[in-house]
């Protein structure tokens, strides 16, 4: 590579040179939370990244054995295991998590092995189990961990029962969800969670459903694929059907300590570089698609003349949506931003909710079994529902191989967000493959858009020196 250029403190601070986030937000007639105030204008060096970080077995496995085995990870949600003798297995890279609802209705996780054979106890999820018997040859234990017996115990005096509970792992709840940490000296779900419990608290995710579930195979790295949810850069060229509507260049980026980053990134205005191409009523006929109300509406947008009046019609609609779902008038105390704007957290390595009013994504990345080559993708969509009524059920799962586009799922996912995905799927498999031919050996970031990435490798790399 290049000699390293120096650079001045100038060209480190570098943003759009426009409107940024925050300015948009002085335009609010609600009170702004304080998570969304909250800038950490950050800047973690210029240092390439070396390509083996994406293409290595051995710097993979490393990973799995310092990384994966030690982190805190979301297994599902708790409705998933709601009653007694529910349970899921959670499978990441080599392991795999038994999570239980014991009979007093405690949360409990257990290695997923048989200590007679190891064969793996359960598969899936599943309702009603009484004891974890397994279907080898039949030892068996309590829900607890506790061994209970097995056929033919006299032939194995040398096991002292009282000691052979299946290893335990550590379990907590936050917003509806069950995490996961296998090391048992662990910090705390809630500190290794940071700042995410304190900013969600406007937005509880554990007053929701999930309205959707596609899980998908892609053929990249876990990795890879992670960090092309935790930037907006990409969208100028992978989905430019979003320039009319959305502030990609303005998105607002964001670290704290070394397990949250955050992306935030407009809707309802027009990218800055796209100003020229676009108009405000062009904006609100792209975000209307086939809503037939909201294109009735661009005659006023092109008369008033107002910069920001496709932000407010998206706004209205969406108030109107938002507080039907939610059972109550969001218009009392909602900042736009909260019912608009992409809102995206990641909790480190693998967990990214994002934030906000109306129905709101979650994305979980995890490696396909083992293979450092390919990953699993679970996309959620976690809705309302008006306080008082019955819960509704959880949506079915829906599993994409890798040959299959998400736009397969389009009946679930609506045709907006399937071609999202399709966008992002295709390039995926190619930055794997364009990395494997690499003959520069590193990748190269931004100062700024691509600051999480730095981040992400920086705590990365905490675990695998440690």
């Amino acid at each position: 590579m290049n000699e390293k250029i120096k650079l001045t403190p100038e060209q480190i601070a570098a943003r759009n040179p426009s409107w940024n986030y925050q300015d948009l937000l002085d335009g609010e007639v609600n009170a702004v939370p304080d998570a969304l105030r909250a800038s950490t204008e950050p800047y973690l060096g210029s240092d390439n990244i070396p390509i083996e970080r994406w293409t290595s077995r051995e710097f993979y496995d490393l990973e799995v054995e310092k990384m994966w085995s030690k982190t805190w990870q979301m297994a599902c949600r708790e409705s998933h295991i709601a009653n007694p003798g529910d349970y899921h297995v959670y499978d990441v890279a080599k392991y795999s998590i038994l999570v239980v609802r014991n009979e007093a209705g405690e949360i409990k996780a257990h290695h997923n092995s048989c200590l007679h054979r190891g064969r793996a106890l359960k598969r899936g999820t599943g309702t009603d189990a009484k004891e974890l018997r397994c279907p080898y040859h039949g030892f068996t234990w309590s829900l607890d961990g506790d061994f209970v017996g097995a056929p033919c115990q006299w032939d194995f005096p040398h096991v002292d029962e009282d000691n052979f509970a299946l290893p335990a792992v550590k379990t907590a709840t936050w917003g509806g969800w069950v995490f996961i940490n296998m090391d048992p000296d662990a910090q705390e779900l809630e500190e290794y969670m940071g700042i995410l419990p304190e900013h969600f608290k406007r937005w509880p995710a554990e007053r929701r459903y999930v309205a959707m579930h596609v899980q998908k195979v892609i053929n990249a790295n876990w990795k890879a694929v992670v960090e092309a949810f935790i930037e907006s850069y990409h969208a100028l060229v992978t989905h430019p059907q979003l320039l009319p509507y959305q502030g990609i260049e303005n998105s607002q980026y964001d670290v704290w300590g070394d397990n949250v980053s955050r992306t935030i990134t407009s809707s309802g205005t027009i990218n800055p570089s796209h100003e020229d191409e676009y108009t405000q009523a062009d904006s609100v006929a792209y975000i209307a698609g086939a809503d037939s109300a909201l294109v009735g509406e661009t005659e006023a947008v092109t008369e008033s003349g107002d910069d920001m009046l496709a932000r407010d019609v998206l706004a209205n609609k969406n108030y109107a949506d938002f507080s039907e779902q939610a059972g109550e008038d969001l218009r009392e105390y909602s900042t736009k931003a909260e019912l608009m704007d992409a809102i995206l957290y990641l909790l480190f390595p693998n967990f990214a909710p994002w934030a906000g009013y109306g129905p709101v994504l979650t994305y979980r990345h995890r490696p396909n079994g083992n293979d450092h080559k390919s990953c699993v993708m679970d996309i959620f969509i976690l809705a309302q529902y008006p306080e008082g009524e019955e819960r509704p059920a959880d949506a079915t799962t829906v599993r994409l191989e890798a040959e299959q586009p998400f736009s397969d799922a389009e009946e679930v996912m609506g045709a907006g967000l399937a071609r999202v995905f399709d966008q992002d799927g295709s390039n995926l498999p190619q930055v794997q493959r364009g990395m494997e031919a690499s003959a520069a050996g590193e990748v190269v970031l931004g100062n700024y858009q691509e600051v999480r990435i730095r981040q992400f490798h920086r705590t990365l790399d905490k675990y695998l020196n440690a």
